[in-house]
C-alpha cells in the first residue's frame, strides 16, 4: 500500500511541476502598437519571448484572426481605431485556458504578412503584422473628400513640393541632451512648411511622411516621384559630438553621389521602364541612355543649387548659419536624377540652446517660413509658372513632329522640362502626340 501511495504522490507531483512549467513558460503580450502610412498599416505586438502564431481571415463581417499558442495578455489591448481607414475594432479573448485569440475587424479584405523581430536596445521580442492598405475600395466607400480630389484636375499646373520629414517610427534620428527627438521636431517643421506652401497661390505641398512611421530612403523618393513633385525638400536636425556646434545648413547632391546613382540607373535600364526626364531608358542603347541621364541630372542639380542658395539666404535672416555656402553630400534622398532635391539641417539638436529653439513652435514656424520663402524666391527669379495656364500671349509655339521628345524640345528652346510641362499641363506620364502644339513658356 505504501508503494502505491508513493507512486501516486510522484505522479501528482510531476503533474503539478508540468503545469507550473507550462504557465511559467507562457508568452506574455505586453503591448500592441499601431502605425499607418499610405502604403500599409503595421501592428506590432511586444511579447516576452518568441512565440507560435497562426493568421487567417473570416468574412461577414471581415475579420483578421491571430491565434497565439500558450500566450496571455499582460493587460487589456488599448488602441483606438476610430476613423482608421482600415481597422474597425480590435478585441482579444482567451482560448483553451492557455491560448490567446486576437480578432481585428476590418473595413476591407487584406493580404497580411507577418514576421518576428529579435530584441534590440529599445525593444524586446516583437511580432509584426503588415496589412497593405486597400485604398481604392475604402476611398470609394468612406472618403468624404473624394469629390475635392476629383475637382483638382489642374493640379499638374501647380508647382508641387514634396516635404520630407526625416526619420520616423523605429528611426528616431538624433536626440538632444534633454531628450528631444529629431523625428518629432522635424515633422512639426514639415507640417508648418506644407501649410505655408499650400496657402501660396500656384503651389502645392505633399507630405512624404504623414505620421510617426518608418519609410526607407528610396521609398521616400518613390513617393515624391509618384506625386509628380517638382521639388523635394528633406528636413532634418543635425547633431555633433561637440555640443557647442550650432547653425543651419542646406545640402544638395555631390557630384560623386550623382555619378554613383547614374551608374545604378544605367545598370538596370535594360530591365526597367523607369522614366528619366520623361523618357524611358529601356529601349535606348548605353551611350544614348547615358547622355539622356546626364542631361536630366545636370538640369536637376542646377535647379537644386539655385533653390538651396535662396533657402540659405533666408536662413541667414533668422539665425546663425553653420555654413554660409550650400554644402554637397551623397545623401540618398537627394539622388532622384530628374527631381531637384535639397536637404535642410535646421539646427544642431546636440546644442542645448538650439535644442530648446527646435521645440519652440515660433522657431519652427520661422524655419518653415524661411524655406517657403526661399522656394518662392527661386520660382519668381527663374520664371517658374505658378498655376498659369498656357496663354495666347506666348511668343513661341511648337508643333510636335515624329521622333521628338519633351526633353529634346525643352533643350531646343532653353527651358527646363518642368517649365515646359507646367506651361502645357502635362502630367509625369509625359504623353505627347504628333501634331500637338506646345506653348513655350514666356521669359525662358
Amino acid at each position: 500500500m505504501g508503494g502505491v501511495m508513493r507512486k501516486l504522490y510522484v505522479f501528482f507531483l510531476l503533474v503539478i511541476i508540468n503545469i507550473s512549467a507550462t504557465f511559467a513558460a507562457q508568452t506574455k503580450v505586453k503591448t500592441l502598437r499601431i502605425s499607418s502610412s499610405d502604403e500599409r498599416t503595421r501592428l506590432i505586438f511586444d511579447v516576452s519571448q518568441t512565440l507560435e502564431h497562426k493568421i487567417f481571415q473570416l468574412n461577414n463581417p471581415r475579420r483578421l484572426v491571430v491565434d497565439f499558442s500558450n500566450t496571455a495578455l499582460n493587460k487589456k489591448i488599448a488602441q483606438s481605431t476610430k476613423k482608421h481607414p482600415l481597422l474597425k475594432r480590435i478585441r482579444a479573448a482567451v482560448r483553451n485556458k492557455k491560448d490567446l485569440r486576437v480578432v481585428i475587424e476590418l473595413h476591407d479584405r487584406v493580404t497580411p504578412k507577418s514576421f518576428t523581430l529579435k530584441p534590440n536596445k529599445k525593444y524586446g521580442h516583437r511580432l509584426v503584422i503588415d496589412l497593405p492598405n486597400a485604398k481604392k475600395s475604402y476611398t470609394k466607400k468612406h472618403s468624404k473628400k473624394s469629390k475635392v480630389v476629383k475637382k483638382d484636375t489642374n493640379s499638374n499646373r501647380l508647382f508641387i513640393v514634396a516635404v520630407d520629414a526625416g526619420h520616423g517610427g523605429k528611426d528616431p534620428g538624433a536626440h538632444g541632451k534633454h531628450g528631444t527627438l529629431e523625428k518629432k521636431v522635424v515633422f512639426q517643421i514639415a507640417q508648418k512648411l506644407a501649410n505655408l506652401i499650400n496657402k501660396q497661390s500656384g503651389m502645392k505641398a505633399i507630405m512624404v511622411r504623414k505620421g510617426d512611421y518608418f519609410i526607407s530612403l528610396r521609398d521616400r523618393m518613390k513617393i515624391a516621384r509618384k506625386a509628380n513633385a517638382d521639388l523635394f525638400v528633406s528636413i532634418h536636425a543635425d547633431a555633433f559630438k561637440n555640443s557647442k556646434v550650432t547653425g543651419a545648413s542646406v545640402f544638395t547632391l555631390s557630384r560623386r553621389g550623382a555619378s554613383s546613382e547614374a551608374a545604378r540607373w544605367l545598370a538596370k535600364h535594360e530591365n526597367a521602364a523607369d522614366l528619366i526626364g520623361g523618357i524611358t531608358l529601356d529601349d535606348k542603347d548605353d551611350i544614348l541612355a547615358s547622355v539622356l541621364l546626364d542631361l536630366s541630372q545636370s538640369a536637376s542639380q542646377d535647379i537644386s543649387q539655385l533653390v538651396a542658395k535662396e533657402v540659405l539666404n533666408n536662413f541667414g535672416n533668422i539665425g546663425n548659419l553653420h555654413s554660409n555656402r550650400v554644402q554637397k553630400a551623397g545623401f540618398m534622398v537627394l539622388k532622384s536624377p530628374d527631381m531637384p532635391s535639397i536637404l535642410v539641417e535646421t539646427a544642431f539638436i546636440s546644442n542645448p540652446s538650439e535644442e530648446k529653439r527646435l521645440k519652440s513652435s515660433n522657431y519652427q514656424y520661422k524655419m518653415a517660413k524661411a524655406i517657403q520663402q526661399g522656394i518662392l524666391s527661386y520660382a519668381r527669379k527663374h520664371n517658374v509658372a505658378l498655376n498659369k495656364a498656357p496663354s495666347n500671349k506666348s511668343k513661341r509655339m511648337h508643333k510636335i513632329s515624329r521622333g521628338e521628345t519633351l526633353l529634346g524640345i525643352a533643350l531646343k528652346y532653353g527651358v527646363t522640362l518642368d517649365q515646359l510641362k507646367q506651361a502645357n499641363m502635362i502630367a509625369r506620364s509625359n504623353k505627347i502626340r504628333i501634331g500637338q502644339v506646345l506653348a513655350i513658356p514666356i521669359g525662358s
